[in-house]
């Protein structure tokens, strides 16, 4: 295996191309905007529930294969970063963090998500998890229907106060609490994204969803009732140590209250894009900023030309639109992917390899290449709202 991970690197001049990571859940409605084929929705099965995400450069537990260009791959990207270390996230990020410490994902629900909350680190590590920063980009690419609702639910109207967050709690079991009621939804706005700090309560809206996040599946549901669809109390309780797992005060304590209630919330979460640098060949912009946990930008190289864009630091990216060279690849957006399919749609740069600069060659007369990248904490832009 280490002879082939040197050897792919090599051949890749520090770029690796990743493998498709589907993922499948049981609860709400896929949104059949990931470009599977129709008849592949449910390939892990019927128990496992249909395909809803795709996770990208993920060195999580489900980590995305690296494409060795032989077929069939057991390498992942977490054995990539173990193996090359700093020679692939560079040292910062080593010294820091030991791995890449965040990941992003396509999140593609034809209906809203459930009410929940991220854990907060402090929450997080006294049940043996990391806390979950997260923010979403709605690709104008990838959203050719809204779903059923495009709107976003976050936190609560600053007129609630505890005790009837409290209430509904305490009937989770006995009926519907619609403790959405509570909230305040925003509709969503295609071409732009928002920040969730941890111990936000979010209600994701049905538009399919570019998500960079730190990595952690840490979250609890206090929403009993979504689109029909029951949600058991347990996510609660797994999140809260012995001895709190009924404790309301303590259930209260994983929001950040203040947060929750910012009558601005929108003004310091809401994220449009800020263009960055604008050329005859191109144009980058950020999408996701002003956190200290992950960055993202969208870059778009106009037909007919080339171009070799620098960055600070190792990223994760995916093609939304076009084809074209990146780097020594062929690369091409696909149009319908069979599951266990290789694309050419994802790659993961090294960070000398960013620095050095990417080429990218668009070789359309009419169409532009589009590509989301995504950074950690060592490549932050931070701008005051």
């Amino acid at each position: 295996m280490q002879k082939m991970i040197h050897n792919v690197f090599e051949q890749g001049n520090g770029i690796l191309r990743l493998r498709p990571n589907f993922v499948a859940y049981k609860f709400s409605k896929p949104g059949f905007r990931l470009k599977l084929h129709p008849d592949d929705y449910y390939s892990f099965g019927m128990e496992r529930g249909a395909i809803k995400e795709r996770l990208l450069a993920s060195v999580m537990a489900n980590a995305n294969y690296i494409d060795t260009g032989t077929g069939e791959s057991s390498i992942t990207l977490r054995d990539v970063v173990s193996e090359l270390g700093a020679g692939l996230i560079g040292h910062e990020l080593m010294q820091k963090h030991g791995t890449f410490p965040i990941h992003a994902k396509f999140f593609d629900y034809g209906e809203p998500l459930f009410h929940h909350v991220h854990l907060g680190f402090e929450a997080a590590a006294k049940v043996g998890q990391f806390g979950k920063p997260e923010a979403y980009y709605y690709p104008l690419q990838m959203n050719n229907h809204p779903g059923t609702f495009p709107h976003t639910y976050f936190g609560f109207d600053p007129s609630t106060t505890k005790e009837m967050v409290k209430e509904r709690l305490r009937n989770f079991d006995k009926m519907d609490t619609r403790i959405t009621e509570l909230s305040r939804a925003f509709r969503l706005e295609l071409g732009t994204g928002w920040y969730v700090p941890p111990g936000v309560l979010h209600a994701p809206g049905s538009y399919c969803t570019y998500e960079p996040q730190w990595n952690s599946n840490s979250g609890a549901v206090y929403e009993n009732v979504t689109a029909g669809e029951i949600n058991a109390m347990d996510s609660i309780k797994q999140s809260c140590p012995e001895g709190k797992k009924d404790d309301m005060d303590y259930i209260m304590s994983l929001i950040d209250w203040g947060k929750n209630v910012d009558p601005h919330f929108k003004g310091k979460y809401f994220r449009p894009p800020i263009v960055c640098t604008t050329e005859s060949t191109h144009m980058e912009k950020w999408i996701t900023y002003n956190n200290k946990y992950f960055s993202a930008k969208e870059l778009t190289v106009y037909p007919g030309q080339t171009v070799t864009v620098k960055d600070e630091a190792a990223y994760g990216c995916v093609f939304v639109q076009g084809h074209g060279k990146f780097g020594v690849f062929d690369a091409e957006t696909p149009t319908m992917i069979r599951f266990g399919q290789r694309t050419a749609d994802e790659y993961f740069v090294s960070e000398q390899a960013a620095r050095n600069g990417v080429t990218i060659s668009n070789p359309s007369q009419f169409e532009p290449i589009v590509v989301l990248k995504h950074f950690a904490d060592n490549h932050l832009y931070n701008i005051a709202l």
